[in-house]
């Protein structure tokens, strides 16, 4: 009999739910109606120089510091007749397991050279597993180069 009042408290919350007015949100119609927190950490991306080179040395830190073991990262020497980056290696292979990751943020701060961004991109979604490791050519920012030279082009 004690509990009686606590049931009729909890029955009252619940009848007056029941005539409030609804809210539905049209997501992919109305994406900016609750834009990501400042510090909201997304998607991964590897940065490039204004030449167009790579940021990425292949130094591996940013998979050491990884807890979850999202991030594989296989350094090879820099080729010096076409470099790809501008230190001695560069990252031959940069795989990222977006199931696993857990958006810390440890793999931006241990890199030493600024190439790992975690950029304000949420929609991660996808119907397989092995669309969810992105490469490196998924992660790698567009070429300025590249940019510059299709800037005429008509939108």
């Amino acid at each position: 009999m004690a509990q009686l009042p606590q049931m009729v408290r909890a029955f009252g919350v619940t009848f007056l739910a029941m005539f409030k007015k609804v809210t539905t949100e049209q997501y992919p119609e109305e994406k900016d109606l609750y834009p990501p927190k400042p510090r909201f950490h997304g998607r991964h991306q590897l940065n490039r120089h204004a030449d167009g080179l790579e940021k990425c040395v292949g130094c591996e830190l940013c998979a050491l510091a990884c807890p979850s073991k999202a991030i594989f990262v296989e350094g090879a020497e820099n080729p010096p007749d076409a470099p790809i980056s501008i230190g001695e290696r560069y990252a031959k292979t940069y795989l990222v397991n977006m199931i696993r990751c857990i958006f810390c943020g440890y793999c931006v701060e241990a890199c030493p050279t600024e190439a790992l961004q975690l950029k304000r991109v949420f929609e991660l979604a996808d119907y397989s597993r092995e669309s969810m490791i992105y490469s490196k050519e998924t992660l790698l920012s567009p070429s300025p180069k590249r940019e510059a030279t299709d800037s005429w082009l008509p939108g």
